[in-house]
């Protein structure tokens, strides 16, 4: 044993994927070749002048730099109640129902330590985001994949969970508009959802990370407004994707009361909040104006449309989200999903991510992020159509 050996469930993770993918980056543009990454969903926009405004005020004040408190500023509980309600139509507590997550990466891996113990179950998406399945394994818990089946619209069959599994979960991930498919929720899954987590005792935790950017006139739900979610479970709001503020960590778990007086006992011993000229700037953006997001949406939807129809041209039979910041297609036949990412990086010098990355049922398809600026997107989808048409 030497004195930086890891522990071993830090060794039974695998690498993080992005780290990965920025490794491959960082390797071939060390050898002078022009890398276009559409691998990383991180917005390329700079985030809306008002909220930078916010934050320039609020840094400024002298009591704002002191210990932020756990549960979170009033203006900051406050604004997530009034947006809940305007935008959802859920009606949220401001002072039991909602508090502040550095970014909602660390609300999930926290709410792993908060109710899974070791030997516990959680139920996670698959594809799905990387910490529903290492926030388990580092809590020395187990998770159960739920395949997301094509056929039912990218849905879990939850009537296919066995029933030994689903009597020791304690936790359920999913998320909503969905990464890395970007499909939306199937009519009336919720309420299966929210009837399962009743019938197991099951914590159902929604990621809301791209509620707030849709397509084609679709407007994305809250679990939390399904009749009886409050009673089984928690959302996960991140402002990261949608008022573009990836490098802010600013988030917010709101819903059972209960479960969000656990996670908060689980968050003191953690860290000492948010950051509390962030959560100025967070109630900034959610009272400030719907103008900047929505110009962002159709930024997005332009670059979909010119992703879809290039991937078409070429012969990827794909269909265009109306969700999400991501593009999910099959590979092309005879490739796996990896040899086809590094074929698109060999040949074209251009970076996608491998479906396997997300999970087994990830493999066979592909992910391309939206988040690059117009001309780059046209000189990959070029690149791509060239060297794989």
């Amino acid at each position: 044993m030497g004195i930086a050996d890891p522990s071993k469930r830090l060794e039974a993770m695998p690498p993080y994927m992005f780290a990965e993918l920025e490794r491959k980056v960082a390797g071939k543009r060390a050898a002078g070749i022009d890398v276009i990454s559409l691998g990383i969903g991180d917005p390329d926009e700079p985030t809306y002048p008002h909220i930078v405004s916010a934050m320039q005020e609020a840094v400024a004040e002298p009591a704002n730099q002191k210990y932020p408190s756990n549960r979170g500023r009033p203006e900051f509980r406050e604004a997530f109640a009034e947006f809940y309600d305007e935008r959802f139509g859920v009606e949220i507590d401001p002072e039991a129902e909602v508090i502040p997550a550095v970014g909602a990466k660390e609300c999930i891996y926290n709410l792993c330590f908060a109710f899974l113990d070791p030997g516990g179950v959680a139920l996670a998406s698959d594809p799905g985001y990387p910490v529903y399945t290492g926030g388990p394994i580092l809590a020395g818990a187990t998770p159960e994949l739920l395949p997301l089946v094509p056929e039912l619209g990218f849905a879990p069959d939850l009537s296919a969970v066995p029933a030994e599994v689903a009597a020791k979960a304690r936790l359920m991930f999913l998320n909503y508009p969905n990464n890395p498919s970007g499909a939306v929720v199937p009519e009336g899954f919720f309420e299966m959802v929210v009837s399962f987590a009743r019938e197991h005792e099951i914590l159902v935790v929604h990621d809301n990370a791209y509620s707030e950017t849709t397509y084609d006139g679709y407007v994305a739900p809250s679990f939390l407004a399904t009749p009886g979610a409050k009673e089984v479970g928690v959302e996960v709001f991140s402002l990261s994707k949608g008022y573009n503020m990836t490098g802010w960590r600013c988030a917010a778990i709101l819903g059972n009361p209960e479960a969000i007086q656990t996670y908060w006992r689980l968050k003191t011993n953690v860290d000492s909040g948010l950051f509390e000229a962030v959560q100025l700037a967070g109630a900034a953006a959610l009272r400030g104006s719907r103008g900047p997001l929505e110009r962002m949406n159709e930024t997005y939807t332009r670059r979909r449309d010119l992703v879809v129809g290039a991937l078409r041209e070429i012969g990827v039979e794909v269909s265009a989200p109306k969700g999400t910041i991501y593009v999910w297609a099959p590979v092309p036949e005879g490739h796996s999903s990896t040899s086809f990412a590094e074929l698109v990086l060999e040949e074209a010098a251009v970076i996608v991510s491998p479906g396997s990355m997300y999970g087994p049922s990830g493999e066979g398809f592909f992910r391309i992020s939206l988040t690059t600026p117009d001309d780059r997107i046209s000189e990959a989808v070029e690149r791509m159509r060239e060297h794989l048409a």
